[in-house]
């Protein structure tokens, strides 16, 4: 077996097992499953309950009760302020000052035009819910029935229904002296800005603090449980992300100062926190003026997750007033948005996607094909140039690469005649190679280092596909609608023409009937292989004979957007392997190769140019 085969089948198995490995452990998530609104909670959930901490410590507010409601009951159980912004529509409850019905306009569930929008947040009472809540803590001076609660009704005091430029006020007396007002605005995208404000009236001091809180009732029924994926709690703290699994917040150890399974941060100057799944997000944002604690708990007996933010205590005099703003993000997690919100001072927001282990590579790649995609408007013409600037990159190597594979061939009768004046002493041939090798400056490692390199940018791209909402039901042409989602194409709805759909995609026979594009990918490996005979040794043979149809039928059920810029990476390689290899004076007999292929015999080196006569006729 020469060092170039033995270089290449190496590189490519390499490539095999890892990827095979990656599908039999992490196979491509599963559809997601409908919500049917029957699923019982537990009546004395303390959903609301203020996690106590430092000065303001006191005994947890009144909640209201969580009872399974239909959305429809749960949002007529108290009155509301409607939302209507460009982005998203909804409402905030009066009954604590909860925003909890939120639904994302430029998003449906599915690729159908007719398909409901997504919905952000739900309120307490249904069996997803998921809001966000700011109040204060109470602290000496003033008693926990004295600061708004989850129970309080608050007072709409300005502003009609929430708007871009519209904002909304609310009032709340408690009767004690003590005045809290809350003023809601909102932007164009995703954010809320809520400013909270207390004024004492009272004859003494009070000493409160300010949180946030966002609520999340089990955990959600959508998660897509994959390995590339991150679903749970994401935080920025002094510049350090972290991301939390739902199941490391439920197994955290208790926390005495906060009365429950907790992972605090103290003393964060600038940052945030919230929860994420695949595509969307809630997530709260401090005022960086001023440092704060944040913190992950979780209720074990109502089953409740909570993202928590807590600004320090503060104390009144009579007669004074204070205000805090915060911010919240509920909605897509869009790049350039939230690329913007970082400009704008969020520190690290572009952080909130789960860009992996590789993030030095996803990012600028995930940057390169959004601003591609600006310029052509279309995903997936926008995954094959992407493919053409990396291979562009990446040429130099390629060249120097295919440039090593035809002197190698050029090397294969002096290999040949080494292999046989050496028998069986091994040590012996690989000196004779090292210095065949030395003396024609041919390196036979370069041949695999194109495709070691391939590996990780696959892996990237992946991710890419997988994990950003801009290939969320990005349309390709024609059939193609959803590039995130595997190839809809199969002999089931022979490809495409028929007007229904194909096997579940992961299941085996998805995996058996594939689509056009693993069909595509498989032939483009195996012409690929094509530029050079094949192997004499039968296990090469066997090999290389099974590997393009094995890829196509693993890569079968991944993200379409993926299998495109395979066969795009595999024929812009062909096209550079054939030119580069003739530019050196090595013409490939690609046609012969092929119908050597079909032959009991492998064409060993008919397209050789310095092979004997008698190996050239076979």
């Amino acid at each position: 077996m020469d060092e170039q085969n033995k270089n290449l089948i190496l590189a490519t198995a390499l490539s095999f097992v890892v990827i095979l490995i990656w599908f039999v452990l992490f196979p491509p998530p599963d559809s997601e499953a409908p919500v049917d609104g029957t699923v019982q909670t537990s009546a004395d959930a303390p959903a609301d309950a203020v996690v106590p901490a430092g000065q303001a410590d006191g005994p947890a507010p009144a909640v209201l009760g969580t009872a399974v409601q239909t959305r429809d009951e749960a949002l007529q159980a108290a009155p509301r302020i409607q939302i209507d912004t460009p982005r998203f529509k909804g409402s905030i409850s009066l009954l604590g000052g909860r925003i909890d019905d939120l639904h994302l306009k430029g998003y449906r569930t599915t690729t159908d035009p007719d398909a409901p929008i997504v919905t952000m947040l739900s309120p307490q009472g249904t069996t997803d819910a998921y809001y966000a809540l700011q109040g204060w803590a109470a602290g000496s001076g003033i008693s926990p029935e004295a600061v708004p609660g989850p129970d309080t009704e608050w007072a709409q005091t300005a502003g009609g229904a929430l708007s871009v430029g519209n904002p909304v006020s609310l009032s709340w007396d408690n009767g004690a002296g003590q005045i809290f007002g809350r003023t809601i605005t909102v932007d164009e995208n995703f954010m809320f800005s809520m400013t909270q404000s207390v004024t004492n009236n009272g004859t003494d001091p009070v000493t409160i603090a300010p949180y946030g809180m966002i609520v999340q009732h089990s955990q959600p029924d959508d998660l897509e449980n994959f390995f590339i994926l991150h679903e749970g709690a994401v935080a920025i703290a002094d510049g350090e992300l972290a991301e939390t699994d739902w199941d490391d917040i439920a197994e955290a150890e208790v926390n005495p100062a906060w009365g429950r399974q907790a992972i605090v941060q103290k003393g964060v100057s600038e940052g945030w926190i919230g929860f994420t799944d695949h595509f969307w997000q809630a997530i709260l944002i401090p005022n960086a003026d001023q440092p704060f604690d944040q913190a992950l708990t979780y209720d074990a007996r109502s089953d409740i997750y909570r993202a928590v933010t807590r600004l320090p205590t503060q104390t009144i005099a009579t007669g004074a007033s204070t205000e805090i703003t915060t911010q919240l993000f509920a909605g897509a997690k869009e790049w350039a948005i939230l690329r913007d919100y970082e400009t704008a001072g969020v520190p690290k927001f572009i952080d909130s996607i789960d860009w992996g282990w590789f993030f030095f590579l996803t990012k600028p790649i995930f940057w390169l094909l959004h601003e591609i995609n600006k310029l052509i408007g279309n995903m997936g013409w926008s995954i094959i140039g992407l493919t053409l600037i990396i291979k562009a990159l990446l040429f130099p190597l390629a060249y120097k690469s295919y440039v090593s594979m035809a002197k190698m061939k050029e090397l294969q009768p002096e290999m040949e005649k080494l292999k046989k004046d050496a028998g069986d002493d091994r040590q012996k041939m690989q000196q004779g190679m090292m210095e065949l090798y030395k003396k024609n400056k041919v390196n036979p490692a370069a041949g695999c280092l194109p495709i070691l390199m391939q590996i990780p940018i696959f892996f990237s791209l992946y991710k890419v596909i997988f994990v950003t909402i801009e290939l969320r039901h990005a349309p390709w042409f024609g059939v193609f609608n959803d590039l995130s989602a595997p190839d809809p194409t199969s002999i089931f709805n022979f490809y495409g023409f028929a007007p229904w759909g194909t096997p579940e995609p992961g299941s085996i026979m998805a995996l058996v009937f594939i689509g056009i594009l693993p069909l595509l990918l498989g032939i483009s490996m195996w012409l690929q292989q094509k530029l050079n005979p094949a192997p004499t040794d039968p296990t090469q043979q066997m090999i290389f004979a099974w590997m393009p149809w094995v890829f196509m039928f693993m890569l079968g059920s991944f993200a379409s957007g993926l299998v495109v810029y395979w066969i795009a990476n595999n024929t812009i390689t062909f096209t550079q392997q054939y030119l580069i290899m003739r530019s050196q004076g090595y013409k490939p007999d690609l046609m012969g190769n092929i119908k050597g292929s079909f032959s009991r015999k492998p064409k060993a080196a008919a397209n050789d140019p310095k092979a004997p006569a008698s190996k050239s006729k076979k």
